[in-house]
């Protein structure tokens, strides 16, 4: 599955999923750019693929906060100028602030809908231009398990997942016809800072409704972004993959 000749740009790409995505376009060829507000981590990074692909030109990095459109604007037209048009693009910036329905605050709901879903769409607008022209491109984006599970006290985060998923078939509809594919990945709980929190009590009750015994690693879902990444899922569009361990199965 070889990405030469390609330039992927991921978001959130700092830790976590967005690093391991990262990392696995780079294994296959294609020149990476990460993008996150942390930008001493990018450029770690950033020179860890320059190193181990012995290319100057295999990475870039630049600071973006999704939750800002002006920054998107501004590291999508610094990553073209560095890096040539955008082929793959991986929207996976997000975050979490959980509570109760009857306690949360609209600045709350706003901060998870503008940084996980709406900023996806700006993201979006970015690369679409382009991949229309060109008549080819990947768009994938990083959804979740409880998309289609639930889960109390996240309602401002489910919202966001659930609409990442009809973002994503709706734009593979749109786009089909000029070779552009539109896929989302979703993960189930995976070893990453958003779960270091979870107590080994709480670690516990997930395993049992795990069927594979396990937390996922951010390269399980890596893997299944690279193939999705690749020519050989030329033929799959505006599907939700599910990278949970069976746990979507056991309900």
């Amino acid at each position: 599955m070889s990405l030469e000749g390609k330039v992927a740009l991921v978001t959130g790409a700092s830790q976590g999923i967005g690093r391991a995505c990262a990392l696995e376009l780079a294994a296959a060829g294609a020149k990476v750019v990460v993008a996150a507000r942390n930008l001493a981590k990018l450029e770690d990074l950033a020179a860890e693929i320059r190193q181990t692909r012995n290319a100057a030109d295999a990475a870039a990095a630049f600071e973006l906060d999704v939750a800002s459109e002006e920054s998107i604007k501004k590291c999508f037209d610094l990553a073209e100028e560095c890096c040539g048009p955008i082929d793959i693009l991986i929207n996976n910036a997000g975050i979490t602030r959980d509570g109760l329905m009857l306690r949360m605050k609209r600045t709350d709901w706003d901060a998870v809908l503008n940084t996980n879903l709406t900023s996806m769409f700006l993201c979006i607008q970015q690369v679409l231009p382009g991949m229309i022209r060109r008549r080819q491109g990947r768009i994938i984006n990083i959804t979740s398990v409880v998309s289609q599970l639930g889960n109390p006290g996240q309602a401002n985060y489910v919202a966001s997942k659930a609409g990442i998923n009809g973002l994503t078939r709706a734009l593979a509809l749109e786009v089909a016809s000029r070779k552009v594919t539109v896929n989302a990945v979703a993960p189930g709980f995976i070893e990453t800072a958003m779960t270091e929190v979870i107590t080994l009590e709480q670690k516990e009750k997930l395993f049992a409704r795990i069927p594979l015994g396990r937390l996922g690693l951010p390269a399980d879902v890596a893997h299944a972004v690279g193939f999705l990444a690749s020519e050989e899922a030329s033929y799959i569009t505006g599907q939700v993959i599910h990278v949970n361990g069976g746990m979507y199965l056991a309900g």
